[in-house]
């Protein structure tokens, strides 16, 4: 599910922080500075950013997936497996990031207890906007299971990107491959205990338990006291 559009407001916030970003970080000081530069009400930023630089790093986060999204829709992924294509599109999300300085000042900031839930939160949201874009349909527990392993893969990607200093960043694909060959390991394993007669009831019955777990509803509930929906 897509996040969002920002607000035009909350976009030039973003622009004016980012130079301040390398110097203070996403903090308090480096917000102040961005809502002078822009000369917008300090109340009216408060009201769209309630927690200053930390609301600015989230969108500069989504607008990085944004671009990932678009690069993808335009990339011709047609002759490639489609491990290949996840690998591409875990480059296309990190191609997208132009600055580099600000995703290594996001990362430690999502690092600090209170805000780890919210950089999860956007990590998987970033694996999540990946397999809607290669076409995933999943509604078991195959749906959890894959953008639980794709964001794994996704975040280490992205801490290995950041000190890499390979011409083309050709070390971060081979380690994205690395990590994707991982997994299909993982696949295969699975695919031999199914396969094994002694192994395989006991996988039988582990699927029937997962039978249960459903991917969320992406359609919104509309018939919820409270809810509004205008008549056809």
């Amino acid at each position: 599910m897509q996040p969002p559009p920002i607000d035009p407001a909350k976009d030039a916030l973003l622009d004016s922080i980012l130079p301040h970003v390398a110097f203070d970080g996403w903090a308090d000081r480096a917000f102040d500075a961005a809502v002078a530069e822009v000369g917008i009400d300090p109340v009216h930023a408060r009201t769209l950013c309630p927690r200053g630089a930390v609301d600015l790093a989230i969108a500069f986060h989504q607008r990085g997936d944004m671009a990932m999204l678009a690069a993808l829709k335009a990339a011709d992924l047609s002759d490639l497996r489609y491990s290949e294509k996840v690998a591409r599109a875990v480059r296309l999300r990190l191609d997208a990031i132009d600055d580099k300085e600000a995703v290594r000042r996001g990362t430690a900031l999502f690092a600090l207890p209170h805000l780890a839930a919210d950089g999860a939160k956007l990590i998987w949201g970033t694996a999540d906007l990946i397999w809607d874009a290669l076409g995933d349909r999943s509604d078991d527990v195959n749906w959890y299971s894959k953008r639980a392993i794709l964001s794994a893969v996704y975040g280490s990607s992205v801490l290995y990107w950041l000190g890499d200093q390979t011409p083309g960043a050709e070390a971060t694909d081979a380690f994205i491959a690395r990590r994707i060959d991982n997994v299909m390991q993982v696949e295969k394993v699975k695919a031999q205990i199914k396969a094994n007669p002694l192994t395989a009831p006991l996988a039988k019955g582990a699927e029937r338990m997962l039978s249960w777990v459903k991917a969320p509803s992406r359609i919104p509930q509309v018939d919820l006291p409270g809810m509004w929906r205008p008549r056809d």
